[in-house]
């Protein structure tokens, strides 16, 4: 799948499925890409991964010839988006939006003029992407991060901001910010599901793509019931230690 047509996929709605890697192993995630998912995600924010780990990871998804490379990067920074887009991300998740002000900002640092501010350099996106400015403005994705008490609170105003392409919930943060005592805090249960009905109706009524993180396969099938269109699965960390222990507990079971 080209760039143009995962971009077009989305903007269209069609439901996309990736998976979520923190480890700088790009063998591994070379292995990952081939796997079936549409696309797979390097997490520069909270992932154990500098510059030279996205760079290769994205170049490992590349081989595959199968998924399409994703970013969430460190901050919304002009210069993080720029690099990761520079470096061949098809896409971006930009963490932390707050306002619409905010998403505006990281729209303008993944486009270039007259559009955005994105500075021109395409070291490995023109060969992916391609070289001309036009060309990149419309192959590349955008997704605002809706996961802190002011965001959701301001997600009808974010999720109308020109060029922005979707919305991301990051479940844990926003757990955490309803109120939950931990990441995973079952008696905010009620009110995280109001919230993601809430985000999916922003997305709605504007015309962008409802994106969410899951635990698992068989929570990512629910999310995409209901009616999200860009769902991650987990993480490469998170299954490496459970395949572990599970495969310790049948031997010593044994």
């Amino acid at each position: 799948m080209t760039p143009a047509d995962f971009a077009a996929r989305v903007r269209n709605r069609v439901t996309v499925i990736g998976y979520w890697v923190v480890a700088d192993n790009p063998v591994g995630t070379e292995r990952l890409a081939r796997a079936g998912y549409d696309y797979v995600v390097l997490d520069a924010q909270h992932g154990l991964m500098g510059y030279q780990g996205m760079l290769t990871g994205l170049l490992a998804i590349d081989a595959s010839n199968a998924a399409a490379g994703v970013v969430r990067v460190e901050a919304n920074i002009a210069g993080s988006i720029g690099k990761a887009l520079d470096a061949g991300a098809v896409a971006v998740i930009v963490p932390l939006i707050n306002t619409a002000d905010d998403a505006a900002a990281a729209v303008a640092a993944a486009r270039y003029p007259p559009e955005g501010i994105r500075s021109y350099g395409p070291m490995r996106s023109g060969l992916r992407i391609g070289p001309a400015p036009a060309e990149a403005n419309v192959n590349v994705l955008v997704f605002a991060m809706i996961e802190t008490p002011q965001g959701l609170a301001e997600v009808e105003e974010i999720a109308a901001t020109p060029g922005l392409d979707g919305l991301y919930i990051g479940p844990s943060d926003l757990t955490l910010a309803l109120g939950g005592k931990t990441s995973t805090d079952p008696s905010v249960a009620a009110e995280f599901d109001g919230a993601l009905q809430r985000i999916l109706r922003a997305c709605e009524a504007n015309g962008i793509v409802p994106g969410i993180h899951t635990s698992s396969g068989a929570v990512a099938k629910q999310r995409i019931a209901a009616g999200f269109r860009f769902v991650s699965v987990a993480s490469d960390l998170t299954h490496l230690e459970e395949s572990a222990q599970s495969h310790l507990a049948a031997a010593r079971g044994a």
